[in-house]
Order: structure tokens, then sequence, then C-alpha cells
């Protein structure tokens, strides 16, 4: 009670709720039963202390601070008004109703095979102003959509680090400026054929000249395709215009008529190099220390919020210097990348990612009036394919002037066709000044239009792109694109029927040096700290992060591997890997070592492990005997193998050890 006591609750009718901070009297009424439920539409609590009076606004009026209602009520009374009669908390609402409503979309698009993102832009569609109206407070979609962008780029920084970006310079600088400058000049050309004023005009160019990140990188990510010919291709270029929509924003006044200098543009520029080279100082120093610093604690809920501090914050302070938050993002994740944690990282973000990147798509299809499509069909598709003529010309033409392959020349151009998620941004930057896309009144409508139709068919051109490519390949092509050289961040190249060993302790270290002295491939995996940078300088490759995590599942080649090895680990541990490791490859052998029998016999219930040793004196011996075992080891090789690791000849105990009766 003391909390009410602190903070009583006036309430004035069923749609009108404000927090004023006192002292119950007890001579208050409770409401009458609302009809309807009240929404949050904005407000704040600030300010709460003696006489002060913090406002939040519900529906469409707020309650001015001072004005009582008669009656009576206590504080239990208050208690009871809000659990049963308050609405649900406004994002929780909106989000539940955008995710189901998503999830049952994309599930009925999955089933007649249409892409996922199609799915989302539909559900939109349905729930969204336009259509069934389902969604009452579409700025709070809004602002779940714009941190699923920034997550993605969060991500997108993570895998393309900071060496990755030095060698695609020339592709971000050079291709980048040729591809915007040449789809704006096209399309400036093209509205003014019209008689559209050159202002007018070129802001439109500007507006189609950006492509999505988020359809682009999503559709490359499903794929693997991120670090790709053609992955590496599109990102140079999206990054580009990401740094550039800083710029068109401040243009955009200047082409509304408004008194402004040149100056103001080159001071965005100024700053967004800046920061730029800020960002690789920090990435080069801090970020790296403070990250193996925060995993050493071993706690996932830190190392986690710390991730996400640092994603957050970094987006904040670039908008504080006019930047764009998802271009922070992406720095945030550049300066990640460089630590050795990096890719446990990209595992403790993604689930985070897929939910907020699928808010935003849903919030993409909100926009669409289908009203207005169903009536402008034919001048929506006819506007729809310019647009791709245009910036299939354009991106093309800035690939084969950078001498890439022609195979990728036509799978990035059709891969950047769409128009991008910061149109909009800039969009609503012209609007305020007078701008509209081609100075139409209905110009508005029909952008949108435009750009949610290229969205949703944006997996198909990829997959267009791909055969197109395919036929378009020459033999110097496939030369160009055979693998580059490794990258002396990257993991080598994947494995393929390897052993998957999860942990670096004693016994892990001991199958380890038995499967160096077969030679049998194997990758090493651990959230341990200490355990990676003491495998790091026993000359091992590593991989930071835990392997009950999908993504991290998929780094170690889980699908492709014959064996996991589950020692270090209590069974409940052991049990998430095994479970994560038949959801990869059901074929795989799961080996594990338990404290005890009764560890042992847990393990072994429900068929996930194939092999459990128990705590003996030749525990390690048994491990070591069933991994081989599976590469058809001589026997006699496996004890000689055994008696250099484990320096004992006594192989005859082999442990208490429990087999599940069919293996796998």
């Amino acid at each position: 009670m003391g909390f009410w006591m602190q903070v009583c609750a006036e309430i004035v009718d069923s749609r009108h709720v404000r927090l004023l901070s006192g002292v119950s009297n007890g001579n208050d009424a409770l409401p009458p039963g609302g009809h309807d439920r009240p929404r949050l539409r904005c407000g704040t609590l600030s300010g709460l202390g003696a006489g002060s009076g913090a406002l939040v606004s519900i529906g469409r009026n707020a309650t001015a601070p001072g004005r009582r209602t008669a009656g009576r009520r206590g504080d239990g009374g208050i208690v009871l008004w809000m659990l049963l009669a308050a609405s649900a908390p406004p994002l929780f609402e909106e989000l539940a109703v955008l995710l189901v409503a998503g999830t049952l979309i994309a599930l009925g698009a999955a089933r007649l095979g249409v892409a996922p993102i199609v799915g989302f832009l539909a559900a939109g569609v349905v729930i969204g102003p336009g259509g069934v109206g389902l969604i009452g407070d579409i700025d709070l979609v809004n602002q779940s959509a714009d941190i699923g962008v920034m997550l993605l780029l969060f991500t997108l920084g993570i895998e393309f680090n900071l060496r990755r970006v030095r060698r695609l310079a020339p592709l971000i600088v050079g291709g980048g400026a040729i591809q915007v400058g040449l789809t704006t000049g096209l399309v400036t050309m093209a509205v003014m054929a019209f008689g559209v004023e050159w202002r007018t005009a070129l802001f439109t160019g500007l507006l189609v000249s950006l492509s999505s990140t988020a359809i682009v990188l999503k559709m490359l990510s499903e794929r693997r395709a991120t670090t790709s010919p053609t992955g590496n291709v599109s990102v140079a270029l999206l990054i580009f215009q990401d740094l550039a929509i800083v710029a068109m924003v401040l243009a955009a006044p200047l082409l509304g008529g408004e008194t402004a200098g040149p100056g103001d543009i080159l001071l965005a520029v100024g700053k967004a190099v800046g920061i730029v080279v800020a960002v690789v100082t920090i990435a080069r120093t801090l970020v790296p220390r403070l990250m193996r610093s925060v995993a050493r604690y071993q706690s996932g809920e830190v190392f986690l919020l710390t991730i996400l501090a640092i994603c957050f914050g970094t987006a904040y302070l670039t908008s504080l210097l006019d930047v764009s938050i998802s271009l922070g993002a992406f720095l945030a994740g550049l300066m990640v990348s460089e630590s050795r944690v990096a890719t446990r990282a990209l595992g403790e973000v993604m689930p985070l990612q897929i939910l907020f990147s699928a808010t935003f798509f849903v919030s993409i299809g909100m926009l669409l009036d289908p009203v207005y499509l169903v009536r402008n069909a034919l001048v929506v598709i006819g506007l729809a394919l310019v647009v791709v003529a245009v910036k299939v010309t354009a991106t093309a033409a800035a690939a084969a002037l950078l001498r890439q392959p022609k195979a990728v020349v036509f799978s990035s151009a059709l891969v950047l066709a769409q128009i991008g998620e910061f149109s909009f941004v800039l969009e609503r930057a012209g609007e305020a000044v007078g701008l509209a896309p081609a100075g139409l009144e209905a110009g508005t409508d029909a952008f949108i239009a435009v750009t949610v139709l290229l969205m949703a068919v944006s997996p198909y051109a990829l997959r267009l792109g791909d055969a197109v490519a395919a036929r378009a390949a020459t033999e110097t092509d496939q030369e160009k694109l055979s693998p580059p050289a490794p990258d002396p961040a990257d993991h080598g190249e994947p494995l393929t029927d390897h052993v998957v060993v999860s942990g670096y302790g004693a016994r892990a270290q001991s199958v380890i040096e038995a499967l160096e002295m077969v030679s049998v491939p194997y990758t090493i995996v651990t959230v341990d700290p200490e355990a990676e940078e003491s495998a790091h300088e026993d000359g091992r490759a590593v991989l930071a992060g835990d392997v009950a995590r999908h993504l991290i599942a998929e780094r170690a080649g889980l699908k492709d591997a014959r064996i996991v090895v589950a020692v270090d680990s209590p069974p409940e541990r052991v049990e998430q890997i095994a479970r994560i490791a038949r959801e990869h490859n059901p074929a795989v052998v799961v080996l594990a070592w338990a404290k005890d029998t009764a560890d042992a016999s847990d393990l072994q219930h429900d068929g996930l492990v194939d092999h459990v040793v128990a705590e003996r004196q030749a525990a390690v011996d048994a491990l070591i005997n069933h991994t081989l075992g599976h590469f058809q080891v001589p026997e006699a090789q496996t004890e000689a193998v055994m008696h250099a690791v484990l320096g004992t000849d006594d192989h005859d105990v082999a442990g208490e050890e429990v087999e599940d009766s069919e293996n796998r």
C-alpha cells in the first residue's frame, strides 16, 4: 500500500486517467464501469513529488491537473480497479495484435510457398488503418519497427567487420556514389519530362535512389549470402545510401525553398566522417576489453545487456549529431565485431532482431491503402516497372564500372531494385517543406503503394537475379567468384564430417588431442572467456558462444558434423545442446560426460544422447574410444592414442558407461 500512499490515481471518467503525487484520503469513488477501454496515446511520468502533478494522457484528451471527483476511493479500490478495468499496457496491446496476426498470416504464406516477408507485409495491410483497423496507435508500432531496423543493422555490423569494410571501401564510395547519382539523375529527368519543376523532380529522384536495407539484409542473411560477392556489392551500396540519407534530409529544406546554406550539408557530412573515425578508434581499444571483461562474469543477462547498451547507446549518440540511428547501430556492430566474443554476441541478440524486424515489415504493410492500390492498380504497376528499370540500370552500371563479374552485376542489380524504408524518412522531411513525390496530390499514396509492392516482390527478384546471373556467368566470372583468401578474423572454411566439442576443460582437451593425432577435424565451442583465450593460446580455432543457440550451432557446422562431444556441462545444459544438435542434424551422434550414474540415467532417458560416460578413473578413455570408433580408427591405433594422451595402460576400465539401446 506504500506505493499507492505515495502516488494516487485520480479517476475522472472511464476514458481519462492522470497520476498525481499525494496521499489518499479515502474519500474518492471508484470510477463507473468503463464501456470503452482506454488507450494510451503518449505521456511521461516526471516530477513526481510533493505538490506536483504528472499527467498520463489516455484517449484524445487529458484531465487538467487539480480537477477532482467526488466520492470515496481507498488504496485497495485503486488496485482492484486497475486490475479489472484498466487496459493492458498500450505497447503490449499493439504488439500482441501485430505478432498474432503476423504469425498467422506468415504461416499461411509459408504453406503456400510465399516468402515470409510477403506474409508480414500482408499482415500489416490486413490489421492496418486501410484494413480491419486492429492497430489503434501506429506510432507505437513504428517505434518498435525502428528498433527492428536498428538491430538488423547492428547484427550486420557484427558480421561485416572493419577489415571487410576496408576491403570494400572502393565499392562503398565509388559504387555507392555512381548508383545513387545515376538513379537520381535518371528519375529527375524522367519526372521533368512531364513538366514537373526541377526541385520536386530532384526530390523524387532522391526518394527512388534509396534501396531497402532491411529487406536486402533479411534476404541475404536467410541465404547466408551476406559476405558473398553479390552480398558484398549490395551491402557496400547500402552503406553508402545510409550515409547519404543524412545529406538528403538536410537538403530537403533547400529544395523546398527555405533559406539554408550548403554549409549545413557539409557540416553533416563532416559529422558522419568524424563519427566513423571515432568508432574505428573505440573499436580497436575500448570495446574488445569491455566485452572480455563482461564475458568473464559468465552471466548471460549481463552479457546481453552490455551488447544492447552498446547498440542503443551508440545509436543515441549518433542521433544527437543528426546522424541516423540505424547507421549508429551499424557502427556499434562494427565495434563489437572486433571482439573475440563477437559471434557469441550475434547469437545472443539474434532472437530480438528476428522479433523486432518482423514488426518492421508489418509496419510497412500498414502504410498501404489497399483501396487506392485496387483503384489505381495499373498506374502503380506501371510506376513500379519504371522504378525497377531505372534502378537495375543504375546499379548494374555502378557494379560494371567497378569491374564486377557479370553474374554479380545482374544479381546485385535485381537485389537492390526496390525503394527503401529510409525513403519514408526523406518523404516526411520533404512533406514538412511542401515537397511531394512528383509534385502530385496523390503522389504520396502512389509512392507508398509502389514501395510496398516492390518490397513484396523483392524475394522473387532475388531468385530471378540468381537465375539470370547463372546464365550470364562466364568462365572468367567463375574465377572471380571463387572463394577469396580466408580472412584472419574468420574461422576458416566450413568443416564437414567433423566433431563439435562443447567446452575446453581437461576432458575436452584430452579428446581434442586424440582427434589431432588421427587428423580428425573438429570445432571447439565455449562460452567461457578464459577457456576461449586458453584455446587461442594453444593455437586452436575456437568459436566463442553457446552451442545451444541456433546461430552458434550453424556457425559450428552442426548440420554437417558427425559427432557432438558435450563435456564440462551439467545435465540440463547437455540436454539443451543435444536437442539443438538433433534439430540441425538428426543423424549426429551425441556423446556426453556425467558426474555420476544418476545424471547419466537422466541424460539417456529421452534418447537424446547416444553414449554417456559417468565419472570413473577411465571415463575420458571411454569418450576417446567412442569418438574415434565412429571414425573407424583401428583398435590398435586407438590404444596408442589413448596411451599417448593419458599416459596410462589401464584402458580396459572404460568407466561406468551407459548406452542408449538405439545408437544413431
